[in-house]
């Protein structure tokens, strides 16, 4: 048994780990939506007869009644039967409604992942074996530019230019034409399951309709990860294990993919930081380009001052963001072990 704890701890005890930070998270999202100013209840009943024992029944079927700290434990026990309670204002459940509107966003911000991680790729390596060209020196400058532009800014010059003045994209507004019927639910991932049911003018329309905005968010983040990577596979060519590779006559394909492999660790822990701004700048892009997912959801939750949704809404941010952080953990292991605690005991 022993042994196995040992062979196994560097994964073992992030994945134990992982609800604990979700528990103390759960916390810190309690109080602070508790900071938002205002009296929930009051917002709800302005202008309508209601009686105090209607308003304390209120309370009391939103958790708001009773002292901080029962609302507090009554919080945690729907946190850990992963009850997310109704909407304050349409009373609708909050749980299908979510789990309707993750895949949406996943499959956006899935997409965009993809895009950045084939750019970064691609470019590294067009720097690596074409250091002095245009394009080369264009790229370096490029990656140069991360954070420099928001997504937003760059969403709404998108619009302007490729719909408003070419006439390339189409309206945004939605995620596929509103004439069209939308895609069975096989897998709740709009843009898969039109693929699976062969729904193929459907699938032309989605991709029509992310083009724009994938485009915004693959050029918004791609800087990011590239101004990490290029530096890394310069490193690496530089390496003592590059030039043994190649003075021992490794053919070329064998050296880019040691130099590829040498050089991922730090991009895989920069693409695990990266998933959580992109996955803002994805909700942010869905409600510009009038995408249905979790965008859509926050910002009502927002602006009608709906507790409950926006409790449900950042806890389940917050559990994306640290899974894609647990993964990266691991794959990162996986690629390097020396990373692994314990990877150097009894080392000389």
């Amino acid at each position: 048994m022993t042994v196995i704890w040992r062979r196994n701890r560097w994964w073992i005890s992030r994945v134990a780990v992982l609800p604990v930070h979700l528990f103390l998270f759960s916390i810190v999202v309690f109080f602070l939506v508790r900071l938002i100013p205002g009296d929930p209840v009051s917002t709800m009943t302005a202008g309508q007869p209601v009686t105090p024992e209607q308003i304390e029944k209120a309370r009391e079927s939103l958790g708001l009644s009773g002292s901080l700290w029962e609302q507090l434990t009554t919080y945690l026990g729907h946190v850990v039967t992963l009850d997310f309670g109704s909407s304050m204002i349409t009373g609708v459940p909050i749980g299908p409604d979510l789990a309707h509107r993750i895949p949406q966003t996943i499959e956006l911000a899935a997409i965009a992942m993809g895009g950045c991680l084939l750019l970064t790729v691609a470019a590294s390596l067009f720097v690596l074996l074409r250091p002095g060209s245009i394009v080369a020196k264009a790229l370096t400058q490029y990656a140069r530019t991360a954070g420099a532009v928001p997504d937003f800014v760059l969403g709404v010059a998108a619009i302007y230019v490729f719909y408003a003045v070419l006439h390339w994209a189409p309206a945004p507004l939605g995620l596929y034409d509103s004439l069209m019927e939308g895609p069975p639910e096989i897998t709740s991932f709009p843009l898969l399951d039109a693929i699976l049911s062969g729904r193929w003018d459907l699938v032309s329309s989605i991709a029509g309709h992310l083009a724009l905005p994938e485009l915004v968010l693959i050029v918004t983040h791609t800087p990011f990860l590239m101004k990490l990577f290029v530096r890394a596979v310069q490193d690496s060519a530089d390496a003592p294990a590059t030039r043994f590779r190649i003075a021992s006559g490794a053919s070329r394909v064998m050296v880019l993919t040691s130099i590829i492999r040498r050089s991922s660790p730090s991009a895989i822990a920069m693409f695990g930081t990266m998933f959580g701004t992109l996955l803002g700048g994805a909700v942010v892009i869905e409600q510009l380009f009038s995408l249905p997912g979790l965008g859509s959801f926050g910002i009502s939750a927002v602006n009608t001052a709906d507790l409950v949704s926006l409790q449900a809404f950042l806890l389940l941010i917050a559990g994306m963001s640290l899974t894609v952080f647990l993964l990266v953990d691991i794959v990162n292991m996986l690629v390097d072990p020396r990373r692994r605690p314990g990877a150097t005991e009894g080392a000389v």
